[in-house]
């Protein structure tokens, strides 16, 4: 076995399409990580023609208060808000740390806000325009949790790969998840490979990337650093990547599980979400 470790390179083009024609795409690293701020609403005297905004606050806020880790989304329509009550939401729920991009069959952007656990779902028609407007209460959204392995490979046999001459060390990989995926029990005990501390070349990352498939679901997230994290085609496998500030990666990582742990809302987070909504509120009173 080949003891070579060559840093990975990212971008457009450097992992191969899939087998079915899909490439990775990629979402600009975010560039610095947000703090909580207050957002600025309209004051009391201020909002005669925003009750519905309003009043759909507050049932974010009853879904906040009531929400336990694990628990299905509560998901909220803001398709009948009209564009002035719409913007009130937008300033009430400003951006938050983590961005989704959804393609293929799911076709969605999707923003968590600056309250943890409140998500903002926009489903995109073939044009990429919205056609549907919605807010998602969850430690992350239904999307993502749901119908991300939706079609996915269960498992992957090894005996049944072309391994080209120049990969070495990832068909042992590509078992060990294999073995992983078996057990069935990712939801409850996540497994993580760590691909920096492994040898491996080039080719070997592209075979890993070919033979796991490209999936629809690429996260970024900055709670703790900036990270990328990618689905693949085969189910409960996640690329997780951790970048510098100078988008260098640092980290480089395959994880089994049904939801990277750093792709979700904390339960306390939550808890603190909903006690900022409900001092932000409290002026409507």
């Amino acid at each position: 076995m080949k003891n070579i470790d060559i840093p990975v390179v990212l971008g457009p083009g450097s992992q191969p399409p899939d087998s079915d024609g899909a490439e990775m795409s990629f979402m600009a690293m975010p560039s610095g990580m947000n703090t909580y701020m207050a957002p600025v609403v309209p004051e009391p005297e201020e909002i005669e023609g925003l009750e519905a905004g309003v009043e759909r606050a507050r049932q974010i806020l009853k879904a906040l208060s009531g929400y336990t880790a694990g628990n299905s989304a509560t998901i909220l329509s803001l398709d009948d808000l009209d564009s002035t009550n719409r913007e009130f939401i937008n300033q009430l729920l400003g951006e938050g740390e983590v961005s989704v991009q959804c393609s293929g069959d799911l076709a969605a952007l999707i923003q968590e806000s600056v309250l943890a656990g409140v998500w903002r779902v926009q489903y995109l028609d073939a044009q990429q325009q919205v056609v549907r407007d919605s807010i998602e209460i969850a430690s992350v959204p239904s999307l993502v949790s749901e119908l991300t392995f939706n079609g996915a490979a269960e498992r992957i046999d090894v005996t049944a790969l072309e391994i080209p001459e120049t990969v070495y060390n990832a068909p042992p990989l590509l078992s060990e998840i294999d073995d992983q995926l078996a057990k069935g029990d990712n939801a409850e005990r996540p497994y993580i490979i760590n691909l920096s501390l492994l040898p491996h070349t080039e080719e070997d990352l592209m075979f890993l990337s070919d033979s796991l498939g490209i999936g629809p679901v690429i996260v970024l997230s900055r709670g703790y650093g900036n990270c990328r994290i990618s689905s693949t085609r085969t189910r409960d496998v996640w690329w997780v990547q951790y970048f510098n500030s100078q988008e260098t990666l640092i980290l480089n990582t395959l994880e089994i599980s049904a939801v990277p742990e750093v792709a979700c809302a904390a339960p306390e987070d939550i808890a603190d979400s909903a006690r900022r909504l409900e001092e932000i509120l409290r002026i409507y009173d």
